[in-house]
């Protein structure tokens, strides 16, 4: 089984090469925040030591974290932050390995991860190749405008909260260019492949 890294920046078209590697080359894709997402839910291990740390000041009133109280105490200090990663991350690595090898007994032959964190969370130890799908900022904003109906103050805020273009290039194998027609897009992939 191959397992293959897919990374890059909002607005790049992550979602629909791995839409078209789901239904091309039949495979499996993992976004690893909804892996995150899972082991952040009452009843796992990350949830509990989350609430240890952070206190139930971050639980909303169904029990479960809720979202933006957290993000408010972690976003703006980065020591927190660094506590929080530091308890989800291992969680979600161990998670995934065990994934993986539930799915390569199952017969999967190209299982995809997905995250525009790669380049501050090292997976090069479980992923063969890292692909970082680039689009042209203009490109960018234009497809959030477009698509999410973002603003201009948004797109903005989020572009500088990501990694940078070199960033995902340093740890890239290869780089797919997703500025154009899509069908550029699934040459390269069907080369790479």
């Amino acid at each position: 089984m191959k397992v293959l890294g897919i990374t890059g920046g909002i607005g790049s078209g992550k979602s629909e090469v791995l839409k078209y590697l789901e239904e091309t080359y039949d495979a499996f894709v993992c976004p690893l925040d909804n892996v995150a997402r899972l082991l952040q839910k009452s009843g796992q291990e990350c949830f509990d030591r989350i609430v240890e740390r952070f206190g139930k000041d971050i639980l909303g009133s169904d029990g479960e974290l809720d979202r933006e109280r957290l993000g408010a105490v972690v976003f703006s200090n980065l020591e927190k932050l660094a506590v929080l990663n530091g308890i989800v991350h291992p969680g979600v690595k161990l998670w995934v390995r065990q994934d993986i090898l539930q799915k390569e007994k199952e017969g999967t032959r190209l299982y995809v991860l997905e995250s525009a964190l790669f380049p501050d969370v090292e997976y090069r130890d479980i992923c063969e190749e890292m692909w970082y799908i680039y689009a042209k900022e203009p490109i960018r904003r234009q497809r959030l405008k477009e698509f999410r109906h973002y603003t201009e103050e948004k797109i903005q805020r989020i572009l500088k909260s990501q990694p940078s273009e070199q960033a995902f290039r340093n740890i890239s194998t290869a780089v797919i260019e997703n500025s154009g027609a899509f069908e550029d897009t699934m040459k390269q992939i069907g080369e790479l492949l």
